[in-house]
C-alpha cells in the first residue's frame, strides 16, 4: 500500500482493463483510437509503477508494497502481492518496454490494430502479476496465462511459420511448468497447508525432495530463460513474431526464468541448488561459448540477435549459481541490461524490415550512405551487446566475470569469451549490413528513421549509457535483498 492505494494491485490490473478497453473499439476503422488508448494506458501504467522505486527501503529485505486478501479460503489459496529488491526493478522494466512496444507498432501494424494493442497492454499487467505474486498459485495463474497473449501475437501477426512457431513456444513453456506445479502441491503438503512463497523459504526439506523439488523448477525456469539445450523454440519464436513481440519475448519474456531461479529454486532449495551448482554452470558456460559461436553462423539479423539473448541470458544463470553477490548483482544487472540492448536491437533490424522485407544480412549494405542517423544509433546498441565499456552491456559482464574470478578461474575465462564472440558475431554483423557499397538497388532507396522512430531509439539509447555509466541506482535497491538471500542459502547444510 501507498497512501492507501494498492500499487501492486493497480499496476496488475490497470494494464489488463485498459486492454480490454482497446479491444472494445472494435474493428480497424477505429484503429486510430485503439492506438491512443493503448498509449495513454501504457504510459499511465508507467506512472504508476515509479512510486515503486521512489517509495521503496532499499535497506530493507523484507517484502515491501504487501497486499494479502483470502481468495479460495478452502485451500488457503491468497491474493497475496509484494515486492522486494529483485522483483521490483524487474516491474520497471516491464512497465518501461511496453509503451515502447506500442509506439514501435503505431504504424507498421495495419490490421487487428485493437487486438494488438490490446493484447500487449494484458501481458504488461500478466508479467507484472508474475513479478509480484507471494502466493504459489497466484503466481502459477499469471505464469500460466501470460502464454496467452505472446501465442496470439506469434500465431496472428508474425511471419510465414507462425502457426509452428506459436505452437512450439506454447508446448516448451507449457510442459515445463507442469512439473513446477506438482512441486507446489508437494509444498503445500509439506508445508502442512500454505501455497505461501514466503513460507516455503523457511520449510526444512530433506536433501532428496529437494533435489527433485529444483529438478521439477529447472525445467520450468531453464525453458523460459531458455538455457541450452531446451533453447531451440526461442530463435523460431523471434524470427516469426513480429517486431513488437520479439521486443517483448527479449526484454521482458526471457526474465519470468531467471526471477523463477532467485524466487523458488536458490531460496527454496538451497542444499540441492549448492550441490547442483556445477551442472547449472556447466549449462550456462555452454550456452556463452557455443551458442555464441552458433550466432556467427547465422545469415538472419534476427535469429543472430536470438542466438545472442540465449548467450547473454547464459551469463545470467551463470551468475546466480556462483552464489556470490557479485555474480547474482551482476547477473541481475545483465537481465535489466538485456531488456533494453535486446529490445533496441530488435527495433532496429523492424526498421529495416519494414522499409526492405528482408532480415537476410546478404540483402543489406552500405546502409549508412541513405541513413546515417540510423546506422549511429545500430552501432550504439551493437557495441552495448558486445559488452563496450561505458554502456549497460558490460557492467552486469564485468561483475559476473568478477563473481566467477573468486569461485574459479576458468569459470571466469570462458565466461569472458562472450566478449570476443559478442564482438565478433555482432559487429560482423553490422559491418555487412551498414558499411561498404550499396549493392542492393532497394536500398538505394531506403530513408533514415522518422521522428517516431528516433525517438523511440534515442530513449534506450539513454538508458543504455546512463546504466553503463551510473549503475549504482539499480544495484543499491537490489544489494540489501541479494546479501538476505546469499546469507539464506549459505545456512543450508552442505
Amino acid at each position: 500500500m501507498l497512501f492507501g492505494i494498492p500499487l501492486l494491485s493497480l499496476i496488475i490490473w490497470l494494464p489488463i482493463m485498459v486492454g480490454i478497453a482497446v479491444f472494445a473499439t472494435g474493428g480497424d476503422r477505429n484503429a486510430p483510437l485503439a492506438r491512443w488508448i493503448a498509449l495513454v494506458g501504457s504510459i499511465l501504467g508507467l506512472m504508476v509503477a515509479i512510486p515503486l522505486y521512489t517509495g521503496f527501503d532499499a535497506t530493507a529485505s523484507a517484502m515491501q508494497f504487501v497486499e494479502h486478501r483470502a481468495w479460495i479460503e478452502r485451500f488457503n489459496i491468497n491474493y497475496h502481492l509484494g515486492v522486494d529488491g529483485i522483483s521490483m526493478p524487474l516491474i520497471l522494466l516491464n512497465c518501461f518496454i511496453t509503451p515502447l512496444v506500442v509506439i514501435a507498432g503505431w504504424k507498421v501494424i495495419q490490421d487487428r490494430v485493437a487486438q494488438y494493442m490490446g493484447a500487449f497492454l494484458i501481458m504488461s499487467g500478466i508479467v507484472n502479476g508474475v513479478f509480484s505474486s507471494l502466493d504459489a498459485i497466484l503466481f502459477y495463474v499469471f505464469w500460466e496465462a501470460s502464454l496467452i497473449p505472446m501465442f496470439l501475437i506469434i500465431g496472428i501477426w508474425g511471419g510465414p511459420n507462425r502457426v509452428y512457431a506459436a505452437i512450439k513456444f506454447f508446448l516448451y513453456t507449457l510442459l515445463g511448468s507442469l512439473l513446477m506445479l506438482i512441486a507446489f502441491i508437494y509444498l503445500y503438503q509439506a508445508s502442512g497447508g500454505s501455497f505461501s512463497i514466503e513460507d516455503y523459504h523457511q520449510l526444512p526439506i530433506a536433501f532428496t525432495p529437494q533435489i527433485l523439488i529444483f529438478i521439477a523448477f529447472l525445467l520450468a525456469f531453464a525453458v523460459k530463460v531458455p538455457m541450452w539445450p531446451v533453447h531451440t523454440w526461442l530463435p523460431d519464436a523471434h524470427v516469426e513474431a513480429p517486431t513488437g513481440g520479439s521486443v517483448l519475448l527479449a526484454a521482458i519474456l526471457l526474465k519470468l526464468g531467471g526471477y523463477g531461479f532467485l524466487r523458488f529454486s536458490m531460496p527454496i532449495t538451497p542444499d540441492a541448488s549448492q550441490y547442483l551448482s556445477g551442472m547449472m554452470i556447466a549449462l550456462s558456460l555452454i550456452a556463452v561459448v557455443y551458442i555464441g559461436l552458433i550466432a556467427l553462423m547465422q545469415v538472419d539479423m534476427k535469429k543472430l540477435i536470438a542466438y545472442s539473448s540465449v548467450a547473454h541470458m547464459g551469463f545470467v544463470t551463470l551468475g546466480f549459481f556462483l552464489f556470490n553477490a557479485y555474480g547474482v548483482e551482476g547477473a541481475m544487472v545483465q537481465m535489466i541490461s538485456h531488456g533494453f540492448i535486446s529490445a533496441a536491437m530488435f527495433l532496429c533490424v523492424g526498421v529495416l524490415y519494414d522499409r526492405l522485407h528482408s532480415r537476410q544480412i546478404a540483402d543489406y549494405g552500405g546502409v549508412v550512405n541513405k541513413m546515417p542517423i540510423f546506422a549511429a544509433f545500430f552501432m550504439l546498441f551493437a557495441m552495448a551487446n558486445a559488452g563496450l565499456p561505458g554502456t549497460s552491456g558490460f557492467v552486469g559482464e564485468f561483475m559476473v566475470i568478477m563473481g566467477a574470478v573468486k569461485v574459479n578461474f576458468w569459470y571466469a575465462f570462458l565466461a569472458a569469451t562472450t566478449l570476443i564472440f559478442g564482438a565478433a558475431y555482432t559487429l560482423w554483423m553490422y559491418k555487412r549490413v551498414i558499411f561498404g557499397a550499396v549493392a542492393n538497388p532497394a536500398v538505394e532507396k531506403l530513408e533514415d528513421i522518422s521522428r517516431r522512430e528516433f525517438a523511440l531509439l534515442a530513449i534506450l539509447a539513454i538508458t543504455v549509457l546512463w546504466i553503463g555509466v551510473y549503475p549504482y541506482p539499480l544495484t543499491e535497491v537490489m544489494h540489501t535483498t541479494v546479501e538476505n538471500l546469499l546469507v539464506h542459502v549459505s545456512q543450508s547444510k552442505l
